[in-house]
């Protein structure tokens, strides 16, 4: 009787270790699409957007339900600014340009000066920015129906600086350095800071327009 050798032939014992490192590898790779998914997954609703009707650089009204089912970037400037306002058009402006051209997003920049900044100068300013009319808005209104959308909603605050405190004739408001991100049912899902200890817009970027591309595909 022949007796059953006592090592399996060098080819299983190959076969077997190919296999086990598939095995391995295809259970990694899924913990780490596990684990991208829930970090796409956390952008909280933080609150509703309430209905406005203000006016672009273009004279026209707009309204909430013209962005509708668009995912939509807000910040809040004013022209006369010489501090913060400049570099933050200009972040807007390279948010434009790296966003897909296929992405529907929209830009939407409010004015907290609205006594100042009528349709006209602010299509001026979106010129000097190379702002993309189709895709990029400058709003204006009243200082109440600013304040509704800016604040309520969106969590942009501005406060007028009193006479007696200001360092230059264009020192006028104080106001949030932060980028927003809308969702295409009209709730805030972002909150975005410019400014601060180990803030670096080259890494805040990229982050926005994730959060965006992220946002279109939520259905």
């Amino acid at each position: 009787m022949t007796e059953a050798p006592s090592h399996l032939p060098r080819t299983i014992w190959i076969g077997l270790l190919l296999a086990l490192f598939v095995l391995c590898l295809t259970f990694a790779l899924s913990l780490m699409g596990l684990n991208g998914a829930r970090r796409r997954a956390h952008l909280p609703v933080i609150g509703a957007v309430a209905g406005f009707a203000l006016t672009n650089q273009d004279g026209r009204v707009i309204t909430l339900a013209d962005l509708s089912n668009h995912v939509w970037i807000a910040d809040i400037i004013f022209t006369r600014c010489a501090g913060a306002c400049p570099i933050m058009s200009g972040q807007m402006k390279s948010i434009q340009d790296a966003l897909p051209a296929v992405s529907r997003a929209e830009l939407v920049t409010l004015t907290t000066d609205p006594d100042f900044d009528t349709p006209a100068v602010l299509k001026k300013y979106a010129g000097h920015y190379g702002a993309d009319s189709n895709r990029w808005m400058f709003l204006t209104g009243t200082k109440l129906e600013l304040a509704e959308l800016a604040a309520n909603s969106l969590k942009l605050g501005s406060v007028p600086v009193k006479p007696e405190d200001r360092l230059n004739p264009a020192d006028l408001f104080v106001h949030s350095t932060s980028f927003v991100v809308v969702d295409k049912r009209a709730r805030l899902r972002a909150v975005f800071e410019t400014e601060g200890d180990g803030v670096d817009w080259k890494q805040v970027r990229p982050r926005i327009v994730a959060a965006v591309q992220q946002l279109e595909h939520e259905q």
